[in-house]
């Protein structure tokens, strides 16, 4: 298995309606996030404690809320929060 983050349901439930500038920040932030998940838990798939739970990522623009689960190892982004529009 390999790290990934993905939207959870999926991308049209999540992302739809959201500006493309910060579409593009969540999808950076959710790469680095990918990259530290898979250098803290190096045996992912063997992973036996509970998860960590949701967290808030804040990136321009706004912010979204995810969740890293180790023995899928993946990175599940549930909701994006951009700022209002000016």
């Amino acid at each position: 298995m390999t790290w990934r983050w993905e939207y959870v349901p999926d991308e049209a439930t999540v992302a739809t309606g959201a500006p493309d500038a910060f579409l593009a920040e969540v999808e950076r932030k959710a790469d680095e996030l990918v990259r530290a998940a898979e250098a803290l838990h190096l045996h992912g798939a063997a992973f036996q404690d509970a998860d960590e739970g949701a967290k808030h990522a804040f990136v321009t623009g706004g912010f979204f809320v995810y969740m890293v689960t180790p023995r899928s190892e993946l990175v599940s982004i549930w909701q994006l929060t951009p700022e209002p529009a000016a």
